[in-house]
Formats: C-alpha cells, structure tokens, sequence
C-alpha cells in the first residue's frame, strides 16, 4: 500500500550528504524505511569501534527497540544519509510487519522538490556532547 518516495542524495549544508526529495510529500506518509543488518547491541559496540579503528567516520547505527540495532553502516539504503535536525520534517517510527520490527521515516509537514528529508535523531543524553549543525533558530546545539 505504500510506496517509497523518489528520493536523491547530495551535498547537504547541514553536514556533508543527505537525503532530498524529487518529488513533493504530504504530511503524514512514508517516505523511506530505513533498511540494513539486525544486530544485536554486543555486535554494535564491537562494529563501532573497528569501524573507528578502520577510518570510518560515520556509522549507521539505528535501535530499534532494547535488543535490537539496525546496522546500515555498509549494507544499507539512501536513509542512513539522513541528517539531524532539531526542528525535524520527518520522524522516524518502529512498526511491525509479520512479527518484525522495522523503522519507517514518516513526514511531519509537507515536503517540497528538492528540499532535505530530516528527523531528530533523539540520541540519548550523555556528558560527551556532539554539536548539531542542523543551524536552525530552535537549535538545541546537541543532539544528545
């Protein structure tokens, strides 16, 4: 019933790539889900520090619920390219299809050609603080 919107990647001016669309979007529909490897959190935490240790400077670590991350790092779609914001366009939500979890990127407001697909990415709070570059006038500064 759904379908998955026509979508690009590019250089994106909050930070390096992100996801844009090419087509408008409604309020309230699909967008994209975001698709690569379940693991399990043991797994995650080894994969982010060999993926820093071999020079990867992002990884594309999504959770999906206690047990479970969604690993797009290198086997994943355009939505990894995704970036934060603190005054999103989008959201991402867990839903199950046939007994699995999987997380859709679903629009707040109408969308138009060309414009960057965002969501908060709602990461936990911590001492380390990582500066948001979404540059918007309700900037929290962090997204944790």
């Amino acid at each position: 019933q759904f379908r998955k919107k026509r979508l690009r990647f590019g250089r994106s001016r909050i930070h390096e790539w992100g996801l844009f669309a090419m087509e408008p979007i409604a309020a309230d529909e699909m967008v994209i889900e975001y698709v690569g490897q379940n693991i399990r959190q043991v797994v995650a935490d080894m994969r982010e520090k060999r993926y820093a240790q071999q020079g990867i400077g992002s990884s594309y670590l999504f959770r999906v619920d206690h047990d479970t991350i969604i690993d797009a790092t290198k086997c994943g779609n355009l939505a990894r390219f995704i970036n934060h914001c603190c005054t999103p366009n989008c959201y991402a939500k867990v839903i199950t299809i046939e007994a699995q979890k999987k997380i859709v990127i679903y629009s707040k407001q109408a969308i138009g050609v060309n414009e960057e697909i965002t969501y908060d990415y709602k990461f936990p709070i911590e001492d380390t603080k990582i500066p948001c570059l979404c540059r918007t006038e309700s900037c929290r500064g962090t997204p944790n």
